[in-house]
């Protein structure tokens, strides 16, 4: 048997006990006491009005509801409107039962009765389409359990349901409740208008009481959800005890409530939010008098967000200011007369027996209890009386539609339930400027406002201060608020200050809402929309200072034009190269001569050209590194220095050749005059060099780097490779094997002619070159600055120049002071003398 069948079972044994009560037992009109109501329509097309109650079990213990009668009223207004009406339903004449289903209690025995036939029985069918019940549609009840309760029954014969403040989002389930429609908005819309109202007025630190029934617990749980995204924490919640049915408090509920009112007060929690229905705050609220509890916000679930009877609770002005979310406020023409106009009661007839006897259409104790709120219920509105007023409209148009009513009459025929269902998911009309529609979960799209009560009499007792529209989910219209605080300022309701800007929290305790604030380090920056409890590094291109809330480029810093030290070092590689240059002239004028050929002959070329070459290099020093001026200096100048110190090298070989090797090994002398072996010589020097340099390239990127100053954080170094160091290293290695042989030789040939006798000059060479590239790669090793460049740059143009002036400055000076010893006899003389010694 599958879950429709057993619940049909289920009704139908209930329906044996419930269905038929027995006639000496005590029940009464179901609106002389009316709690809660569940209202029922259904049309008779002969043109007769069918007003009956329904008998229910007495619930005496509750006090009349005013609100309840408040609806009750609307219902029967909306239906005389309508039987009145000439274009809508006509020929057609609404009736309607009304039901107290005292609160939770009495929800079964009505929906039964509803659901049965004239006979009271309910017949067990396989299709129930054709089955026609007592009624045609149900409005209310006016609270989430109830409604769902009742809907499970009515959901299996799909007859309409359409409730009026039950805002439960279970119900918009419509597999579980395809029947149910509202003319109010849901919970998650009612949740969200509070949230947002507490993100306008910056509290992030409330209360949360709730009753004890599936109301308090299911809106609570999802108000903490929308809470949660919104980084708003709750103190502490409470569970308000439900009263007895006399209102009589029991010693437990008395200090129960005064513990939670302690708790209230010990709070630094300003904003309370309460989803309670109304039967339990009378006694909170004397309880919250008692012990003088002041300054609170308190914040009305639409439960009791217009309640009047809480409104009569005068002192509750001193405790705090008082706002609710509840539906638009609307003007229902004429149901305000309508609902005070008294009327002569009506007895039922003595001799009436039937076992749905009628009732009088009017209480009269109703009129006496609620003549005191008519003041209060006129000015505050037809807010859920609206809601039922538009049911009870629905119902009429889906009629109007399914019966093919035209302007003078309407079909006659019976009115199944699922008919009429489709029929009332397709309404789109206009009530009283308002549109009328339900979307696919069968919800109107209304407004709500948050209200805040008013005390002053000649004021309407809730003034509207926002307005929260569905569509846009969003509060609007926020209007001043009257703030029972001194000055009228806005209450703070937070467990800890906003920080400063650039400062993080840190969470102390449970809530990320108690917390303290931190000073963000420089180097690091606070993005609050992100993270606001953890301060993020800036970029490595950027820094911050204490607390700042973002990253400011670095100032890139490298060696630039306008700069003292550029200005100098490149002073001297200009004068280098005009002294390159004229000894380049000098030489050439004098190619012929002895001591251009002793100092090399084309040789000393081969040293000059790149001597030249790389004083025009010396600008890919200055300015911003770039591939091709990180490429010249890791690669080019090494590879200059690299051929003129194997020229050096293999010039003092040579010299040393020619006096001292030449008559030991002529054979391999032969050999090396005859195959060139100085060039191969420094041709085959050159080609290891760059070897070693493609090398360095291929493991070492050529690419530019910024690297910050450890002394200022706020400059950002721009330089080539930051292993450059260890290249310049690896590449000097083979010039410095260079010099040590080149000086090797040279102190070999130390008794030489002195026209032959270069030692002195090599030796020179190769010091200052040695000794300024060891100095280089030690100061790059413990320094990381700018200064590197610098020093780099003019450690290249003095080696440049000790090379140049050194070597070739002498024997040009030679070649101009002393031309008389530039000659091919004073040569021979001199060679002739070194032979003489020797023998």
């Amino acid at each position: 048997m599958g879950p429709q069948a057993r619940a049909v079972c289920s009704v139908l044994f209930l329906l044996q006990v419930l269905a038929e009560p027995p006639e000496n037992s005590d029940f009464y009109l179901a609106g002389d006491y009316l709690l809660g109501g569940l209202f029922t329509l259904h049309a008779n097309v002969k043109g007769t009005v069918n007003l009956r109650y329904l008998k229910v079990p007495k619930c005496k213990e509750y006090e009349m509801k005013v609100l309840g009668y408040n609806l009750m009223q609307a219902m029967r207004f909306a239906v005389e409107e309508i039987n009145n009406h000439r274009s809508l339903l006509p020929g057609v004449l609404l009736g309607y039962e009304i039901v107290d289903i005292c609160y939770v209690f009495n929800n079964v025995h009505p929906v039964l009765y509803f659901l049965a036939g004239e006979d009271y029985l309910l017949p067990i069918e396989d299709d129930y389409s054709s089955y026609a019940p007592r009624v045609v549609a149900v409005i209310g009840p006016d609270n989430s359990e109830s409604t769902m309760t009742v809907a499970h029954f009515l959901s299996l014969f799909l007859l309409p349901q359409i409730t009026y403040s039950a805002i439960s989002d279970d119900l918009r389930d419509k597999l579980s409740f395809p029947a149910v429609l509202r003319t109010v908005l849901g919970a998650h819309h009612h949740m969200e208008a509070m949230v947002q109202l507490m993100v306008h007025f910056r509290w992030n630190w409330i209360i949360v009481l709730v009753s004890s029934d599936d109301y308090g617990r299911d809106n609570s749980q999802l108000l903490s959800k929308h809470l949660a995204s919104h980084d708003i924490c709750i103190a502490f919640q409470e569970v308000l005890p439900m009263p007895q049915p006399n209102q009589t408090v029991t010693p437990y509920e008395r200090q129960r409530l005064a513990v939670i009112v302690q708790k209230l007060k010990q709070s630094t929690a300003r904003v309370v939010v309460v989803f309670s229905p109304d039967l339990a705050l009378h006694n909170f609220f004397l309880e919250v008098l008692n012990q003088n509890f002041t300054g609170a916000v308190w914040i009305a679930s639409e439960s009791w967000a217009v309640d009047p009877v809480l409104h009569n609770l005068t002192e509750l002005r001193h405790t705090g200011t008082f706002l609710g979310v509840t539906t638009q406020r609307m003007t229902i023409p004429g149901f305000n007369e309508f609902r005070l106009r008294r009327a002569q009661a009506r007895q039922p007839a003595p001799n009436r027996t039937s076992k749905g006897a009628t009732c009088n259409q009017e209480c009269d104790t109703c009129l006496d209890t609620t003549s005191s709120f008519k003041t209060i219920l006129t000015l505050s509105g037809d807010r859920t009386s609206y809601g039922v007023y538009s049911a009870v409209y629905t119902v009429a148009h889906a009629l109007h539609s399914l019966l093919g009513c035209n302007q003078t009459k309407c079909r006659k025929e019976v009115v199944y339930p699922w008919r009429l269902l489709q029929e009332i998911k397709k309404v789109n009309f206009t009530l009283l400027g308002h549109q009328i529609f339900f979307d696919q979960q069968g919800d109107l799209p209304v407004c709500l406002e948050i209200v805040q009560r008013q005390w002053d009499p000649s004021q309407s007792p809730f003034q509207t201060v926002a307005s929260y529209h569905p569509m846009l989910q969003k509060l609007r219209d926020i209007r001043e608020v009257s703030w029972h605080t001194p000055n009228n300022t806005v209450p703070v309701s937070m467990c800890s200050k906003n920080c400063q800007p650039g400062q993080r929290k840190k969470v102390v305790g449970m809530h990320p809402c108690c917390f303290e604030c931190i000073d963000c380090l420089p180097g690091t920056f606070l993005n609050q929309t992100a993270d606001e409890f953890d301060c993020q590094p800036c970029p490595s291109n950027e820094w911050s200072h204490r607390n700042d809330t973002s990253c400011f480029k670095r100032r890139l810093v490298f060696l630039e034009w306008q700069e003292a030290p550029t200005i100098i070092v490149i002073t001297l590689a200009a004068l280098g190269f005009l002294s390159t240059l004229a000894i380049v002239v000098i030489f050439g004028k004098h190619f012929q001569t002895p001591m251009v050929r002793s100092a090399g002959g084309p040789m000393c070329f081969l040293m000059l050209t790149p001597l030249l070459v790389a004083y025009m290099m010396v600008p890919v020093y200055i300015g911003p590194p770039t591939v091709f001026s990180c490429l010249c200096r890791q690669a080019f100048f090494t590879i200059c220095f690299t051929i003129c110190i194997s020229c050096f090298t293999v010039r003092s070989f040579q010299i040393v050749c020619i006096f001292k090797m030449a008559s030991r090994l002529p054979r391999a002398y032969a050999y090396w005059v005859r195959y060139h072996g100085p060039y191969v010589f420094v041709a085959f020097v050159t080609a290891l060099k760059g070897v070693i340099v493609a090398g360095n390239m291929l493991g070492m990127t050529t690419e530019p780097s910024t690297h910050a100053d450890l002394d200022d954080p706020k400059i950002m170094i721009v330089s080539c490779n930051p292993n450059y160091r260890k290249a310049l290293l690896l590449n000097t290695s083979l010039d410095l094997l260079l010099c040590v042989a080149g000086f090797s030789f040279a102190y070999t040939g130390r008794e030489l002619p002195t026209n032959y006798n270069e030692a002195k000059f090599i030796t020179f060479c190769m010091t200052f070159y040695f000794t300024s590239s060891i100095s280089l790669c030690t100061f790059m090793s413990v320094y990381d600055g700018v200064l590197v460049t610098i020093l780099d740059l003019l450690v290249t143009v003095l080696n440049l120049l000790g090379i140049g002036l050194g070597y070739f400055g002498p024997k040009c000076y030679m070649i101009l002071s002393y031309p008389e010893r530039n000659t091919q006899a004073y040569f021979n003389s001199m060679i002739q003398g070194f032979t003489m010694g020797r023998d």
